[in-house]
């Protein structure tokens, strides 16, 4: 048996490769792939790869996803939020981390449901800011389910960075 094998993301899509142990006598190893098998059934069910290990719930990425973006005089936090309005969502700053919570709600009663994809339930996103940010500058703007904030760099966090030259 390789180490290979123990890896349920190391298998063609399911079918593990022959080894020189044989599974018929070995009951743990059979049971082992077999649960290994059952698991990668379930998640390719639902179209996504194995649950996030950064700490969020739920399967894939954590929820909402965000796209941060480093600018010379900014920084630019943009996160999609679908079906959420402004007043569902609360924009944090504290100690040099932006922190975006909410609440998505469902529109129905559970009792009516009888299939959703759709993401529901409390979210909260820490982000650390890598610079000191002007804090009364602080802009933040929702519009189609997007959620724009824009942090201005302080003077201060201008001043920290310094050019090394390289030589040869």
């Amino acid at each position: 048996m390789t180490i290979r094998d123990l890896i349920p993301w190391g298998r063609n899509n399911g079918h593990s490769t022959p080894t020189v142990f044989n599974e018929g006598r070995d009951p743990f190893l059979s049971l082992h792939r077999e649960v290994n098998r059952l698991f990668d059934d379930v998640f390719r069910g639902f179209g996504v790869g194995l649950p996030s290990l950064n700490g969020g719930a739920g399967f894939g990425n954590v929820w909402p996803s965000v796209e941060i973006s480093d600018h010379d005089q900014e920084i630019k936090v943009t996160a999609e939020v679908p079906g959420m309005d402004e007043k569902d969502i609360e924009v944090l700053l504290n100690d040099g981390v932006l922190t975006l919570r909410g609440e998505k709600r469902s529109e129905i009663e559970d009792k009516e449901r009888q299939f959703s994809e759709r993401h529901y339930g409390r979210f909260e996103r820490r982000i650390p800011l890598s610079y000191e940010v002007e804090e009364d500058k602080v802009d933040a703007q929702f519009k189609n389910g997007v959620l724009t904030v824009v942090l201005p760099k302080s003077e201060k966090a201008h001043s920290r960075m310094k050019r090394i030259t390289i030589r040869h």
